[in-house]
């Protein structure tokens, strides 16, 4: 009767999570997945209490089969939400992981329609202890072999986001974690006692619906605290080669063997199975308790009060600093890293960074412990209270306690951003001022026993701030350095675009020079058409490529005839000079080059040629491929250039020997 009890209990309880989950939000992909995955444990606590209640074998058999299938979905929607809860980017962590899930949805759910003869190899028998034992068959342990392997993949998924965590968003999600790995945990945990025995008995059952009951209760206290749903944290793309997880599914495995060993040996072991689970009970409670801020601020407190040692260990925390932030350069990691930083360090829940932007008028978010990234891309306050919030840290040497503040700024600033104060629980702003400009603001909550901070920890951040904005005055002044130079890159593909330009226009001059002497020859009609339409051609891409400066410049590389493209080039000048062009072409082999650009290269050094030499001057063109480089020689015998202007103007923008307008 306990049995049936107990899973009922479980059912409802369960369904009562997903029914709140849901309300809150019916429209998340993160509610939704949660919502499938802890209705899927209903089903299966409502089922394993058919089981109890099954008269018969067949009756038995029959229900067990059910609940064998509607498990089958269980490893393939927690993958699911253990690659996407609480992260950012969990698409990219979709996509990266899409085999893996659909593997995990085919193969148990094939396994349980389709090989239902093979599951198991026995009848059920009726043990000493008064439970059923049915014997797996060859399926059977493949089924439960990839439910264990399932298990493992989430419970790794689980501790990377974890451990990503931090602050508020930590504390918020803390129970949601612990209740989700108790029950895929306990999975693990019996599964692999049933690949031991080769066997299946009742008593697992009931370890599996007490086990997902206390589960419920963490995940309840968690939804009841916050919004663990809604976190979003960044995940590296590097993997987890350091997991727990594998370290404790070996203990999980070596546990089931001494458990059974002492089952074996001992007689006054008489109910293993209750054994089990108060096992389970005490590691989940020796796990909450270790993950608990507030023990483990008690336990520094008791070394440092017991042992003479300080608080903080300063070496460690500045060496910490300084290798999170000797690399960075953005200011957006910069700030998330100092966050996360004193966060950790000093036990604060809610710690964030305010931006103040160069007219001193307005705060950005830079970084939180409290808000997603998404939220603080649109978290931008501005107005009066801003500015004499601004104002007033602009002039503040020391960390300011808003506690008990009766400045009019200080409330109008709580009525005008009152959900944003009220969940970041702010309780002092440290300036954060360098070369004796504010460059923003840090602001953070009280720690986690509500207390004040004390004069150790308020220099502490003291320094951290100091730090903090002397980076990020430097990151500022290397993004303004940055656009100075996609200016100045800007400017000089500007000089080269116009040198172009005259180019061109000196071709369509010929063309109109020319003109009314040959217009009445077919075939110069025709050459000038095809200039003019290579003209019009060659301006409207010049354009689009001056347009994408600001991206990434991209060549298209194909393989071309370096010969053919030379005497191409060559026929195109001739059709408007007179001067003389000799061709001294070697073979040379096919070159991945972008022939439009290469081709322009060569127009601009032949057109060059041709203005500084009168009707009568010689050019030679020459090709040739040595010790693997392909080489392009062009000579004339025009007055050439001086030493000086070689040596200090040639490559230069602006620079040039040509006459007024050609350069």
């Amino acid at each position: 009767m306990f049995n049936i009890f107990l899973s009922y209990i479980a059912a409802v309880v369960t369904a009562g999570i997903a029914v709140l989950a849901l309300w809150r939000d019916p429209r998340s992909f993160i509610h939704r997945v949660f919502g499938a995955g802890i209705i899927l444990c209903s089903i299966d606590a409502v089922l394993t209490g058919f089981i109890f209640q099954s008269l018969s074998i067949d009756n038995f058999l029959f229900w067990q089969h059910i609940q064998l299938i509607a498990s089958s979905f269980l490893p393939a929607i927690w993958l699911l939400f253990s690659v996407s809860f609480a992260r950012a980017n969990y698409m990219e962590q979709i996509s990266s992981w899409k085999w893996v899930i659909i593997s995990s949805f085919i193969l148990p759910v094939s396994i349980t329609l389709f090989s239902r003869d093979s599951f198991f190899s026995e009848q059920p028998v009726l043990t000493q202890t008064s439970e059923l034992f049915i014997a797996i068959g060859r399926s059977g342990y493949i089924w439960h072999l990839i439910w264990i392997i399932s298990a493992i993949l989430i419970l790794v998924n689980f501790e990377k986001t974890f451990r990503h965590a931090t602050g508020h968003v930590r504390w918020q999600t803390k129970f949601m974690f612990l209740g989700l790995g108790a029950i895929i945990g306990i999975r693990l945990f019996t599964y692999s006692y049933v690949l031991l025995f080769k066997g299946v008995t009742t008593g697992l059952y009931l370890i599996n619906q007490g086990a997902i009951l206390v589960a419920a209760i963490l995940i309840l206290r968690s939804l009841l605290r916050g919004k663990p749903l809604y976190a979003s944290i960044q995940i590296s793309h590097q993997l987890l080669y350091n997991s727990f997880t594998i370290l404790i599914a070996g203990i999980y495995f070596l546990s089931v063997g001494t458990l059974t060993w002492l089952s074996i040996h001992f007689v006054w072991i008489k109910n293993i199975h209750l054994v089990i689970f108060f096992l389970f009970v005490a590691t989940v409670g020796i796990i909450s308790l270790l993950l608990s801020d507030r023990l483990r601020v008690k336990r520094k407190r008791f070394i440092s009060r017991h042992f003479k040692r300080p608080q903080y260990d300063y070496r460690k925390i500045w060496g910490d600093f300084t290798n999170r932030t000797a690399s960075v350069t953005q200011t957006k990691d910069l700030c998330s890293i100092i966050i996360n930083m004193v966060s950790e360090t000093m036990e604060i829940l809610s710690v964030s960074i305010w931006l103040v932007d160069d007219k001193q008028e307005s705060l950005s978010l830079g970084g939180s412990t409290v808000f997603t990234d998404s939220r603080a891309d649109s978290m931008t306050f501005s107005g009066y209270n801003i500015a004499d919030l601004i104002c007033t840290m602009e002039n503040q040497t020391i960390l300011l306690d808003l506690k008990g503040k009766t400045d009019s700024w200080v409330e109008s600033l709580n009525q005008t951003y009152d959900a944003e104060t009220r969940e970041s629980r702010i309780r002092y702003c440290v300036p954060l001022i360098a070369a004796g400009q504010l460059i923003g603001i840090m602001t953070l909550s009280e720690k986690v026993f509500y207390e004040p901070l004390s004069f150790e920890e308020t220099e502490l951040v003291r320094t951290v701030a100091d730090q903090a904005a002397a980076i990020l005055q430097n990151l500022r002044l290397s993004e303004h350095l940055h656009k100075v130079k996609e200016l100045e890159a800007f400017q000089t593909m500007s000089a080269f675009f116009m040198h172009d330009l005259k180019n061109l226009a000196t071709k369509l001059s010929l063309v109109t020079q020319n003109l009314p002497v040959f217009m009445d020859n077919p075939e110069f009609r025709n050459d000038a058409m095809k200039t003019i339409s290579q003209s019009v051609t060659k301006i409207n891409s010049m354009s689009s490529r001056l347009s994408l400066l600001s991206q990434k410049l991209e060549l298209s590389l194909i393989k071309t005839n370096l010969n053919e493209m030379v005497t191409s080039a060559i026929s195109d000048i001739k059709r408007y000079s007179q001067i003389t062009v000799l061709q001294n072409l070697s073979d040379v082999p096919l070159l991945f080059i972008d022939p439009e650009q290469m081709n322009k290269v060569l127009e601009n050094l032949l057109m060059n040629a041709c203005d500084a030499m009168g009707q009568n001057g010689k050019i030679i063109v020459e090709t040739a491929f040595k010790e693997n480089w392909a080489q392009i020689s062009i000579r004339d015998n025009g007055c050439g250039m001086s030493e000086k202007f070689i040596a200090k103007d040639l490559f230069r923008p602006f620079r040039t020997t040509k006459k007024q307008g050609m350069g």
